[in-house]
């Protein structure tokens, strides 16, 4: 009871700005983030720019990343851009080998960049399933370990991965996705043995941070075939999350769901596994399947980068209540005229 009560105190710290001490410690620091493109790499990139921090940005959309690099500038950071396709390990030599020529060290690496695929399992293409593991797990795992090659050499370093509440507590629709997500909080889980093995623990850190369904661009560029719009229900903004990744480089924790939602089915899914993924599949078939108006197949950008989606938020929850008002017009509408 008092761990769980300590992570719910911790987590709600977690998705607040930093205080003004804390942005002084970002201040200066080099921080490599994937996927800064758009949703939560775009928005640590920015807030970390009103940190005055060192960025480096990475996705494979590199107008869109000198855009960012134009804000984080102006916003009193350093930026540099590095055209990175996550998915590729020459990439990702090439994103370490770019940060450490313009820095000198990097101080943090978040591993951000992420694809999904909506829909029963039997109905997404294999070959869809295989780009989610090469981005969504291999470049997790190439992230980590030029992370850690280069924190063992400098001494230091915090490692970030971007994972999903998922992992905890498997969600109908997300099957691969969920299963990356679980592989990198497993990933976390050894890195952290690992370092403790070396002697390194009180210098390199690494931890997951697991977020709840977020309204981010995530949704337009996943791979879709569930015949229907991509949605969740009860949605968190992007600040919280983007505020709880920065937070995570400067604080000593191992797994950070973020916000009460996330928090909440961490926890039960410990007290009570088999209810709590009943009622998370309930939820999301009610949202996915039953309640979200039609939509025809897509591989979103899961291949290829598409210029829509650029924000960190993507009002996803806006149209979701158009959605949900007009659903329920139809309905209203169906029963005058069976009457």
């Amino acid at each position: 009871m008092i761990t769980a009560a300590l992570l719910l105190l911790l987590s709600s710290c977690a998705t607040k700005q930093l205080s003004k001490s804390g942005q002084r410690k970002v201040s200066g620091k080099t921080f490599v983030v994937t996927g800064a493109s758009s949703g939560f790499g775009k928005g640590v990139a920015l807030q970390l720019g009103q940190y005055q921090a060192n960025v480096v940005l990475a996705a494979r959309r590199g107008e869109l990343l000198e855009e960012v690099a134009d804000e984080v500038r102006k916003a009193g950071g350093k930026a540099i851009v590095v055209v990175t396709d996550v998915a590729k390990a020459e990439d990702m030599q090439r994103l370490a080998d770019s940060s450490a020529k313009a820095f000198g060290h990097v101080d943090v690496w978040i591993n951000n960049a992420g694809v999904g695929a909506i829909g029963r399992f039997e109905d997404i293409p294999s070959e869809e399933y295989s780009r989610l593991v090469d981005v969504n797990l291999k470049g997790v795992i190439y992230g980590s370990q030029m992370a850690m090659k280069m924190f063992k050499a400098q001494g230091y370093g915090k490692l970030v991965n971007v994972g999903s509440v998922e992992s905890a507590t498997p969600l109908a629709y997300h099957a691969t996705y969920g299963s990356t997500k679980t592989a990198v909080r497993g990933l976390g889980n050894v890195l952290h043995q690992e370092i403790r093995l070396s002697g390194n623990k009180k210098k390199i850190k690494v931890v997951t941070v697991m977020p709840w369904a977020v309204d981010t661009p995530f949704w337009r560029h996943a791979a879709n075939y569930s015949g229907r719009t991509p949605r969740m229900a009860a949605m968190d903004g992007p600040s919280k999350v983007v505020n709880a990744i920065i937070f995570s480089s400067l604080h000593r924790k191992r797994e950070l769901p973020v916000g009460w939602k996330a928090r909440g089915s961490y926890i039960s899914h410990r007290l009570f596994p088999h209810l709590t993924e009943r009622i998370s599949a309930n939820i999301a078939h009610r949202s996915q399947i039953k309640n979200a108006p039609p939509a025809p197949a897509t591989s979103g950008s899961v291949f290829t980068p598409m210029e829509a989606g650029k924000e960190v938020d993507d009002d996803v929850r806006k149209r979701m209540k158009e959605e949900n008002k007009q659903r329920k017009r139809g309905k209203g509408e169906g029963g005058r005229e069976k009457r």
